[in-house]
């Protein structure tokens, strides 16, 4: 990959990248107050399950067919991706934060690195799309193999969970290091995973847990997270 795409991407993964990632911990705060998540090993088993049988899986194999659609210029095939992405949420919390987070990242793209087909993604989707296929848009567009943007997606969604969940858990920075560092196989599993699907109608998950703590999540007492 060049230097010019290696650019774009650290900066669309960066925390710093104004999509709001930080105001969702994507069910972490409701697996803390329920004590599913304490310490450093419980959350380092709730997010390799995240990934490789959760959302992880899920998001990986859209990514990687919205890639290919964008990539081929198949817009009919991309936007029946698209539409997947958005209706393929267990929760309406779940819904919103890869909506708000999608629609975020595509209106800031299109300013900071324009592309023509960022502007007509746009405009057929009227601004709604999930964040999976947002990136995987861009990273078409300009030119970033779909192997690298995936990875770089999966990487930054452990590591906003890793954040909330330092927030809400008495761990420290080193302790999140730690869980990112003993997760990097997770990540490329799920990463080999989704490059690997074939047929969209076959891929799903097996994280109720993970469903129920959303839910729960909508009448939480104290709220940290939209999330």
């Amino acid at each position: 990959m060049g230097s010019e795409a290696l650019y774009r991407l650290l900066a669309w993964m960066s925390p710093a990248y104004p999509i709001g990632a930080f105001s969702y911990s994507h069910g972490i705060e409701t697996a803390v107050e329920e004590g599913f998540v304490k310490d450093r090993a419980s959350l380092t088993a709730w997010l390799e399950t995240v990934l490789c049988n959760g959302t992880g899986r899920v998001d990986g194999a859209l990514l990687a067919a919205a890639w290919r659609a964008a990539g081929a210029r198949d817009w009919p095939a991309f936007d029946a991706v698209a539409e997947r992405a958005a209706a393929w949420r267990g929760t309406s919390e779940m819904a919103l934060e890869s909506r708000q987070q999608g629609g975020s990242f595509l209106s800031t793209t299109r300013v900071a690195w324009p592309h023509p087909d960022l502007d007509a993604a746009h405009q057929r989707l009227a601004g709604e799309i999930a964040l999976p296929a947002a990136v995987a848009l861009a990273a078409a567009a300009h030119a970033i193999a779909l192997e690298m943007a995936l990875g770089a997606y999966l990487h930054v969604f452990t590591a906003n969970q890793i954040s909330a969940a330092l927030r809400a858990v008495p761990l420290g920075q080193t302790d999140g290091q730690l869980v990112l560092a003993a997760l990097e196989s997770a990540v490329r599993r799920t990463a080999a995973a989704a490059l690997a699907v074939t047929d969209l109608d076959e891929v799903g998950t097996a994280t109720p847990l993970l469903d129920w703590c959303s839910l729960r999540h909508e009448t939480q007492y104290t709220r940290l997270f939209r999330s």
